[in-house]
């Protein structure tokens, strides 16, 4: 059974997980709540099709329809609720099923510890999922340290402006991009403060962690003060096509990808949260088309909503750019005709345009995506982030969007790096490398435990 927090980037990669392990002949339940469960399918269109072995389940989530909005409401209300029906759906599959579909492990979000607990009292295997960096569940197992040091006090909040650094290999963090601090309302802050130094205890005890990330991506890293030679964390590579998407996908783009010249297209996308307020959406659209290049701008339909923005969006997209709702994201990023990515830096994204080979323009907009900017520019440099002019009550510009672009692919050495950082993910992935040889054991044990 999987079970991930009802959000599209915790979805995305662990549905991933679940299909590279359908193609190892395990059976896989698929647990969202409703509202994500019907956002999955309405979204995926019959365009990614599931493997036969995984069924998608879902529970209600209890909140009544204006709750959902509130922010850390559905979180919470999933992480009281989701273990009683977890474990009244095992009970239920264990007398009604054939016995090579009883569940025998249970794999959950990191968000999610509480599970650990059920799949103690129902004597099943469990593993920790963490969609995000490893750095993430590093600075989670430090809370405690953060605390004793006077970093932070014992809400989060930032007691100095020291930063800290991990691992030689790892970001330099000032405690403003701590994960939490980066989230827009001090309540939830807090709120997910609280979340991560609960949830660090079940953690340790889970018998396997999964980390969506791999050894190259992330070699100083150690998430887990449990950590041992028969319990590694396991990275896992993601696939071409995945599911999970909450929107359709627009896929005449490909085609339009088609037509253009090799490494010509900037594509702009930011994911499923960012917000952006008339004026910066403006100097955005200025920017990409001050450029003179081609462009694939993915643009939510919400955000187009108002006048402004549409007649914007039709005067830029009659020029050189093309403007969809959604994007078929790992399709486009493999695409020959991509230059360079200008992104949110969420880390599915971060992870899919390194596995290209593609350079990143970093837009952060909130939670770890300041830290997944510091790998970018910082660690791997193979991106530039851009800089916010203040004086103008502007966030960024047009002249520093066309510029940073024009630095960015003006210098091959940004492609090179990007280009030698996929062939180390792409070894990892291959038979003999890190992550295949740790999935490979995970596929073991979970095979193990139906002994």
């Amino acid at each position: 059974m999987m079970v991930p927090l009802p959000a599209q980037g915790h979805v995305i990669p662990l549905l991933e997980l679940a299909q590279c392990l359908a193609k190892h002949g395990i059976r896989i339940t698929f647990l969202n709540t409703e509202i994500i469960h019907d956002r999955i399918v309405n979204g995926s269109s019959g365009e990614y099709a599931l493997d036969d072995r995984i069924r998608l389940v879902s529970v209600p989530d209890g909140l009544k329809p204006e709750e959902r909005y509130i922010p850390g409401k559905l979180t919470e209300a999933v992480y009281k609720m989701m273990p009683r029906k977890i474990e009244e759906l095992v009970k239920e599959i264990e007398v009604s099923e054939e016995e090579e579909d009883k569940i025998s492990c249970v794999v959950y979000d990191q968000g999610l510890g509480i599970i650990h607990e059920v799949a103690k009292k129902l004597g099943i295997g469990s593993a920790m999922f963490s969609p995000a960096a490893a750095a993430v569940l590093v600075l989670s197992f430090n809370i405690p340290k953060l605390i004793e040091d006077g970093i932070v006090d014992d809400e989060g909040t930032p007691l100095n402006d020291e930063a800290v650094q991990f691992a030689p290999t790892m970001p330099i963090i000032p405690p403003s991009d701590f994960v939490w601090n980066r989230l827009q309302f001090l309540p939830l802050q807090k709120h997910f403060f609280n979340i991560m130094k609960r949830n660090n205890e079940p953690i340790k005890y889970a018998d396997r962690l999964i980390c969506n990330s791999i050894y190259d991506l992330e070699p100083g890293r150690s998430p887990s003060p449990t950590d041992t030679p028969d319990r590694p964390p396991l990275g896992k590579q993601p696939s071409r096509n995945s599911a999970g998407h909450f929107w359709p996908h627009d896929s005449n783009c490909i085609e339009w990808l088609d037509q253009q010249p090799p490494r010509s297209v900037i594509y702009a996308a930011f994911g499923s949260s960012t917000i952006f307020n008339t004026t910066q959406f403006q100097e955005l659209a200025l920017g990409l088309e001050n450029t003179n290049r081609p462009f694939l701008w993915v643009v939510r339909p919400e955000i187009t909503s108002g006048p402004e923005n549409r007649d914007v969006l039709d005067r830029v997209s009659s020029s050189r750019g093309r403007i969809i709702s959604w994007a078929p994201q790992q399709k486009v990023l493999s695409h020959s005709s991509i230059a360079c990515f200008i992104s949110h830096c969420g880390w599915n994204s971060t992870v899919e345009s390194v596995s290209n080979g593609v350079p990143i323009l970093c837009w952060p907009y909130f939670a770890d995506q300041f830290i997944n900017q510091s790998y970018i520019c910082d660690i791997w440099k193979i991106g530039l982030k851009f800089e916010q002019d203040h004086s103008t009550g502007i966030i960024i510009t047009s002249e520093e969007i066309k510029e940073k672009i024009d630095q960015l692919l003006g210098d091959d050495v940004f492609k090179d790096r990007a280009l030698d950082l996929k062939e180390r993910i792409s070894c990892s992935a291959r038979e003999g490398g890190n992550s295949y040889k740790n999935f490979k054991n995970f596929i073991s044990w979970i095979k193990g435990l139906n002994v």
